[in-house]
């Protein structure tokens, strides 16, 4: 193994994979004897040509030592190329507020919280350092095989065109369901993001759910994310882009102290590991905030099971797509309240309807059990759980005018004037609810649907018998 000084390279000029987190650096310090310690980092953070900074969660001694002798060592590897850099650097100021805390405490407390270990394993601070010289380490490793020479202006014409597909298809959506189906599939087709969803808000529960899903089969759609859990819900909170390579790693070590807190504390100290919403087995994830004005409409997360899978660009262009996707969300639902079909005029003490179509014919065939539980707020078909909170709300409230009076025709005004639903007064997401409520029967119950037959208008299609019980 030999080293090659590089006079000229500057930090900007390593490879970016190399500060992924992917393979773990190394710092190497000593104290002010010269006594030496080497540990493992979770982040180093480019800043710009002459700086990194580096997380501090539990370096004692590393630390200790950089105050004594500010001198230390950063050893940094490219996963892609094997390429190894040996960082020379001075320890200048620790940052405990700011945008760089800020940004790279958001990284970790997002794995934190996958593994049950917010408040615990944390950022202490962004700890900046100047990089006094750097150092190619050659034949640490094999090399890998040098790829052909990429011609850049042809990526860049594609990655335009992949944009251009995107805004196509959300400006000729018709509907919500159609606007983020078909953002999703332009998303897989122009960047190759195999594995998308789109999770919207809900300000009343302080959840985000899971409405459109490419690439999971029936499991993507219904996943929710309370504000502040893993990397899709601290992104929420944050309202700031987060990028992750070698999820797998990071769960890893962030389970390695979740397991000495164990030991040491007991299990009453920690919380519960708090499940991926998509791959389980991901090793790559991206999320971008869905914001309009100073508003959250949700997050848009893709990932993949290649470890280094998602590059600067593709945040940057993420970023274009996500203020897009945010604005035509917002528009749509605007656009549907204003064109509501009015109900029926109804006396004070009549329930509102919303037309007076005859109801359809008893239908034959199987019986379905539907089973309202109003203290979780859920709705089961059968044995299996369906949907909760205000979509299951609705759900119930739509069986039970079926089988009071076998109304199949119903408007979303009338859900919105419905108090006992409990939808907000203002931004009250009613499409969203919907869409993600036909999707769940879709999956759940295909006997039952949902269809639509005007603008803010819809009819209760069964194709079973059903019973209804209070559990």
């Amino acid at each position: 193994m030999t080293t090659r000084p590089a006079k000229d390279l500057l930090v900007t000029h390593l490879p970016p994979a190399a500060f992924q987190g992917v393979v773990p650096a190394i710092i190497a310090t000593s104290d002010a004897e010269g006594t030496p310690n080497a540990t493992y980092l979770s982040q180093v953070f480019l800043i710009d040509d002459r700086h990194v900074a580096l997380s501090c969660q539990f370096f004692n001694k590393t630390k200790r030592n950089v105050l004594e002798n500010p001198h230390a060592c950063v050893f940094l590897h490219d996963p892609l190329t094997f390429e190894t850099f040996r960082l020379y650097v001075k320890y200048l100021r620790a940052e405990t507020t700011g945008p760089l805390f800020d940004r790279m405490s958001a990284r970790i407390e997002a794995i934190a919280s996958h593994t049950g270990m917010s408040g615990i394993f944390k950022l202490l601070s962004a700890d900046v350092y100047e990089v006094t010289s750097i150092e190619a380490i050659e034949d640490f490793l094999e090399p890998a095989p040098a790829e052909p020479p990429t011609d850049e202006p042809i990526r860049h014409r594609n990655e335009l065109a992949s944009l251009q597909l995107v805004s196509v298809r959300a400006s000729r959506a018709t509907d919500l369901e159609g606007l983020l189906s078909g953002v999703l599939q332009a998303l897989h087709e122009g960047f190759g993001f195999e594995h998308s969803m789109v999770l919207l808000l809900d300000e009343s529960s302080e959840r985000l759910t899971a409405i459109a899903s490419h690439g999971y089969g029936d499991a993507g759609v219904g996943a929710e994310v309370r504000v502040g859990e893993g990397l899709i819900g601290t992104v929420a909170r944050e309202r700031c882009v987060l990028r992750v390579m070698g999820v797998g790693q990071e769960l890893r070590y962030g389970r390695a102290i979740r397991a000495t807190v164990h030991r040491q504390a007991g299990p009453r100290a920690l919380r519960p590991e708090i499940p991926l919403p998509g791959l389980v087995d991901a090793q790559s994830q991206m999320a971008m905030p869905l914001i309009v004005g100073d508003r959250l409409i949700g997050v848009i997360a893709v990932e993949s099971r290649s470890l280094v899978a998602f590059d600067a660009w593709h945040e940057a262009y993420l970023d274009i797509v996500g203020n897009q996707v945010a604005v035509a969300i917002d528009n749509m639902m605007d656009r549907d309240r204003e064109t509501e079909v009015e109900p029926a005029p109804s006396s004070d003490d009549a329930p509102v309807v919303s037309s007076t179509t005859p109801s359809m014919e008893e239908p034959a065939g199987r019986v379905l059990r539907f089973r309202f539980y109003e203290g979780d707020d859920c709705v089961f078909a059968g044995d299996d759980y369906l949907i909760r909170n205000i979509p299951g709300r609705i759900l119930w409230r739509l069986l039970r005018a079926y089988e009071s009076t076998g109304r199949t025709d119903f408007s979303n005004r009338e859900l919105r004037l419905d108090p006992t639903l409990g939808l907000p007064a203002i931004r009250d997401n009613l499409e969203s609810r919907l869409v993600l409520l036909r999707k769940r029967l879709a999956q759940k119950c295909p006997d039952v649907k949902l269809v639509s037959t005007g603008r803010g208008l819809f009819r209760l299609e069964l194709g079973c018998k059903i019973v209804l019980e209070d559990g």
